[in-house]
């Protein structure tokens, strides 16, 4: 059972935020969504939750489509800023109100997600900080049945300690039920060794969607005297250069013409630095 968005556009009067745009989410894997502001994300994940409409394009789930089917609805949520539950509802209640919508609810892992995060549940959405609503809307996604859960920057105002207890339980709740996450999030080097698969959107556009571990097999950060490293590139893609002096760093995707120069450092490149090179705006010299 994939998810699947069929060259999705969204536009805005003349403004076009998404531009055909096809992705296939697999079940039980966890992806990261990754873009720098107004790259279209959130708009991507509003669609696919049916809570704005796209412009063309469909979004199928086990080919039937999606937002015509309320039962199909059930088996997506989405996690995100925007206050969608009464302001004055209790905690406790607004549960309720989940269990009620969706068919059932994981209590035992929300009454350990409670405990642990040291929620209030007596207490209304609009007393809380705007971590305590994260932390609120964070249990909601984790204790709902859906089969896509999609999570649109899921750590905003979250202390350290509680953004590391929050990967912990997605991590063992992804273990004793496996489902899709998608993961949408700035904090890339946090999630990185959580992630399967990565979704880079850039302009509206998909520019990367590939497993995380054969995309990091793939890249590379050269340093050294720039003859030597000029040597080593062959065909590989360079991202990006920067020249000191003498010396070049390179950030390469690609095959190397060798790897085991000596005056050449050559280290794999993280997540976060791929994502910056991908996605920069300044051309390769």
């Amino acid at each position: 059972m994939s998810l699947d968005v069929n060259q999705l556009v969204k536009t805005y009067g003349k403004k076009v935020v998404l531009n055909n745009v096809s992705i296939s989410f697999d079940e039980q894997k966890i992806y990261g969504l990754l873009g720098n502001n107004g790259a279209g994300k959130s708009t991507l994940l509003n669609i696919i939750n049916n809570r704005i409409f796209t412009t063309t394009g469909e979004v199928r789930l086990s080919g039937d489509k999606l937002s015509e089917n309320e039962k199909l609805l059930n088996k997506v949520h989405l996690m995100s800023e925007d206050n969608i539950f009464p302001s004055k509802l209790k905690i406790e209640a607004l549960f309720k109100l989940i269990e009620k919508f969706y068919g059932s609810f994981d209590w035992d892992l929300s009454n350990e997600m409670v405990k642990e995060f040291e929620l209030d549940e007596s207490k209304a959405l609009n007393k809380l900080s705007t971590g305590y609503r994260s932390i609120t809307k964070l249990i909601v996604a984790l204790c709902v049945p859906s089969d896509y859960i999609f999570l649109d920057e899921p750590v905003l105002g979250l202390d350290t300690n509680h953004r590391e207890l929050f990967y912990n339980f997605l991590i063992d709740t992804y273990q004793e039920r496996p489902r899709t996450f998608v993961i949408s999030t700035h904090l890339i080097d946090e999630i990185s060794n959580l992630l399967e698969k990565v979704v880079i959107l850039d302009k509206g556009k998909v520019i990367n969607d590939e497993e995380v571990e054969s995309l990091l097999k793939n890249t590379h950060v050269l340093s050294g005297p720039t003859k030597e490293v000029e040597a080593l590139l062959g065909t590989c893609t360079v991202l990006k250069k920067e020249k000191l002096g003498g010396s070049t760093t390179a950030y390469t995707k690609g095959k190397l013409v060798q790897e085991n120069l000596d005056k050449v450092n050559i280290k794999p490149m993280s997540l976060q630095e791929y994502f910056m090179k991908i996605t920069s705006r300044k051309t390769v010299k």
